[in-house]
């Protein structure tokens, strides 16, 4: 079975509740040997941190731009703590979830940039990759990342749910960064996205779900099936070979194919899972 590598997924995310050991469960039995789980608020560091230890998975610790507006300066300053603190644990292989969203209305522009500056630095302190939200935002993205990183600056780490311009996504790779794909690319009418995720180099592309949010199109509820009655479907972790599938029916290459590498691609813009693919016998596909 080809092995995986879920490089975004929130499984503290109250969605799954008492059922997360199970869709975990679901997930390993996929083939999905390990998941990057990233903290939004500093209310969840601990959370993601005890939930990655113990399913021997992997975290991020960050401050999401969605959760700025709540934040303060003390919420960096535990976030400087915490990277401090566990500076040494191979469990904690970036900072995020990070970024800016101009998606969303009502938040305040300057604060996300300044959180998102600062997280920056930190993680440039520290020698940790960025995750990073890019809703609306890419440009914004790259001069902030230019801007923390310094002249010729590389970066390691992930444009998360990427859904730029194919100028936007060449200009992510030229600073370091791989693409996140998950389930949005399953949609036939996501006609750029497909097309991006096709056409792109594919050492710069990483698997992700975003669990428990963006659903593939065979989970995905219409507004007129909610007022139904039907719940909008729950992504998962599980969903990353069947996402795989079809992104490698875009490419035009064997699935097996596609997740070699994707997770070559995953242990190379966040290095430490290097050290727990080798502890905990994980077996990417054979190539």
């Amino acid at each position: 079975m080809a092995a995986y590598i879920d490089t975004h997924c929130h499984l503290d995310a109250p969605e799954f509740g008492t059922e997360m050991p199970a869709v975990r469960a679901r997930a390993a039995r996929a083939g999905v040997g390990l998941c990057v789980i990233p903290a939004v608020a500093s209310f969840n560091f601990d959370t993601v941190r005890e939930l990655a230890q113990r399913q021997g998975d992997a975290y991020a610790l960050g401050i999401h731009p969605l959760c700025t507006g709540q934040a303060s300066e003390a919420d960096l300053e535990t976030l400087a703590g915490e990277l401090q603190a566990r500076h040494d644990d191979p469990r904690l292989v970036a900072v995020g979830e990070i970024g800016l969203d101009f998606f969303v209305e009502g938040l305040d522009a300057e604060k996300q940039a300044h959180f998102f500056h600062t997280q920056l630095q930190l993680a440039r302190r520290h020698d940790l990759p960025v995750l990073i939200h890019v809703r609306r935002s890419v440009d914004q993205v790259l001069k902030h990342l230019r801007l923390a990183g310094g002249p010729g600056a590389r970066w390691h780490g992930i444009a998360h749910a990427f859904n730029g311009s194919e100028q936007q996504a060449r200009a992510c790779i030229a600073l370091g960064l791989k693409l996140g794909f998950g389930g949005a690319l399953t949609f036939e009418r996501a006609l750029q996205l497909r097309r991006l995720a096709a056409t792109l180099p594919l050492e710069s592309i990483v698997l992700e779900t975003d669990a428990p949010d963006i659903p593939p199109h065979w989970l995905y509820r219409t507004q007129a099936e909610r007022a139904e009655g039907h719940p909008q479907g729950r992504n998962e972790p599980a969903e990353v070979p069947r996402i795989a599938a079809e992104l490698a029916a875009l490419r035009g290459i064997e699935t097996d194919a596609l997740a070699l590498a994707t997770t070559r691609n995953a242990l190379d813009a966040l290095p430490r899972l290097q050290i727990l693919t080798c502890s905990s016998g994980f077996a990417p596909a054979p190539g």
